[in-house]
C-alpha cells in the first residue's frame, strides 16, 4: 500500500463514517478521532497485508471496536456498553452499511447540523463543517480563514467541548426547531460550495469534493424539506453555478472569465433543473436572498452572450438583495451590472466610495482596475491590479491578474 492509495480511501470514506459514529455517539470529537485512530491502524496493517477488499468496512468496524474499547476503559456504564456491543453484533461494521443510502443520508445532516449549532460563533461552525463533515485537513482551514494552523487548532477543539459539555444531540432537529437552526446550515453550505469553487489559498485554484459535498448537502436538505423556498433558491443556485463549471478552467489550469466562457458547453440539463427549481421557490412567495441569488445565476445562464445579458434586470436584482441583506460586496457587484446598464463611469462612482470597506477584497480592486481602464485611466488600472494581485491567494486569479498586468 502507498500514500496515495491511503489518501484515496480517507477522502472516500471518512466523512460518512465521521458522521455516522458522530450520531451513534452523540460527540463530535470523539468520532473524529475515532476516525483518525482507525486510520492510523490501517496504515500499519495494510502496509504489510493490502488493502482490503472492503476498506471502508475495514475502517469501520475497528473505529466502532475502538469506540467500546474506549467506553470499557472509562467504565461509563453497562448499560452504554452494552448498547454499543449489540449494535456491533448486528453489523460487523458497525455503522450504516454501504449502500443504505437513508442512513448515511440521515448521519451526514445530523452532523451538519450539529457542527452548526447556534452555541456556537459562526466562524467556529464554518471550520468545524469544513473540519467534520467535509474532511479538509485543518492546515487547509486555517489557510482559507486566514489564520496560523495552531489558532486553527484551537478554535476547533473549542467548539467540539463546547458542543459536548452542552449536550449538543447528534441528530436532525425537529420540525419546530429546523426554522431556528435552517440559516445557519444554508450559509455553512454556501460557503463549503464557494470554497471549493474557487479555493481562498492552497495549491489548486479549485476543490471538486467540496462542490460535490455542498451540492449533496443542498440536496439533502431539499429532501428534508421539500417546501422550504431559501432550500430551494440555495440548492438552485449551486445547480446553475455547476452547470458552468466545465467551462471555467482551460486546458491549462488557466482561470476563463465569465464572458469568455464557451456556452455552448454548459450543462443546460442541470441549468433546466435549477430553473425548475427556482420556479417552485418564488410560487412559494416567500422571498430570500438565495432565490434572489439564483435568480441573477440564472439571467446570467439564460443570456445568449455576455453582451446580451439582461444586466438592467440583475441590476434590479442586487439591489433587491441588498435591501434583504446589505454588505458593500452586494454594492460592488451591482456595479458591474451598472457597467453594461448605464455605463462604466456610473459603474466607477459607484464602486469609489466602498473603497474604506472593501479596501483588503482582492475583487474591489479587481473590478475597479476594469472600469478605471474603461474609462481611460491605465495608470491607475495598473495599480488596482497589482494590489488585486497582491491580496489574491487563489492561484488561478493570481495567474489571470498577472496575465491582465502583462497586457
Amino acid at each position: 500500500m502507498d500514500a496515495d492509495e491511503l489518501e484515496r480511501a480517507y477522502r472516500a470514506e471518512a466523512t460518512t463514517l465521521r458522521a455516522s459514529l458522530a450520531r451513534r455517539l452523540g460527540d463530535v470529537g470523539l468520532a473524529e478521532e475515532l476516525v483518525q485512530d482507525a486510520f492510523v491502524e490501517a496504515l500499519e496493517h495494510w502496509h504489510s497485508g493490502g488493502v482490503p477488499v472492503n476498506p471502508g468496512g475495514w475502517l469501520a468496524t475497528t473505529a466502532w471496536r475502538k469506540a467500546i474499547d474506549r467506553q470499557r476503559r472509562a467504565r461509563v456504564g453497562r448499560e452504554k456498553l452494552a448498547l454499543l456491543a449489540v449494535t456491533q453484533q448486528r453489523s460487523e461494521l458497525g455503522p450504516a452499511q454501504p449502500g443504505d443510502t437513508q442512513q448515511v443520508d440521515d448521519d451526514m445532516l445530523s452532523l451538519v447540523f450539529a457542527c452548526c449549532h447556534p452555541s456556537l460563533p459562526a466562524d467556529s461552525q464554518v471550520a468545524l463543517t469544513l473540519r467534520a463533515a467535509c474532511g479538509l485537513t485543518t492546515a487547509e482551514i486555517a489557510a482559507a480563514f486566514l489564520v496560523s494552523e495552531s489558532t486553527m487548532v484551537q478554535r476547533l477543539s473549542r467548539a467540539r467541548r463546547s458542543l459536548r459539555d452542552s449536550g449538543v444531540a447528534v441528530r436532525v432537529p425537529d420540525p419546530d426547531e429546523l426554522a431556528d437552526r435552517l440559516a445557519a446550515v444554508l450559509a455553512v453550505v454556501y460557503l463549503v460550495f464557494n470554497e471549493g469553487y474557487l479555493a481562498s489559498a492552497g495549491r489548486t485554484p479549485a476543490r471538486r469534493d467540496l462542490v460535490a459535498r455542498a451540492v449533496l448537502l443542498a440536496r439533502l436538505l431539499h429532501r428534508l424539506m421539500p417546501r422550504e423556498p431559501e432550500v430551494l433558491g440555495l440548492l438552485a443556485l449551486l445547480l446553475l453555478h455547476e452547470a458552468r463549471a466545465a467551462t471555467r478552467f482551460d486546458g491549462w489550469g488557466r482561470l476563463v472569465r465569465l464572458q469568455d466562457q464557451d456556452r455552448e458547453r454548459w450543462n443546460r440539463p442541470l441549468a433546466a433543473e435549477a430553473s425548475a427549481l427556482l420556479d417552485r421557490a418564488i410560487e412559494l412567495r416567500r422571498p430570500g436572498p438565495y432565490q434572489v441569488q439564483a435568480a441573477i445565476a440564472a439571467l446570467h445562464v439564460a443570456a445568449p452572450s455576455y453582451g446580451q445579458t439582461d444586466w438592467l434586470q440583475i441590476r434590479l436584482l442586487y439591489d433587491r438583495l441588498q435591501a434583504m441583506t446589505p454588505s458593500p460586496v452586494v454594492q460592488l457587484n451591482r456595479a458591474v451590472a451598472t457597467r453594461f446598464a448605464v455605463g462604466p463611469q456610473a459603474a466607477l462612482a459607484e464602486v469609489e466610495p466602498l473603497a474604506d470597506q472593501l479596501g483588503e477584497y482582492r475583487l474591489f480592486h479587481a473590478v475597479r482596475a476594469e472600469l478605471l481602464a474603461a474609462v481611460g485611466r491605465s495608470t491607475e488600472a495598473r495599480a488596482a491590479n497589482e494590489r488585486a494581485l497582491a491580496l489574491a491567494a487563489n492561484p488561478a486569479e493570481r495567474e489571470l491578474i498577472a496575465r491582465r498586468l502583462s497586457d
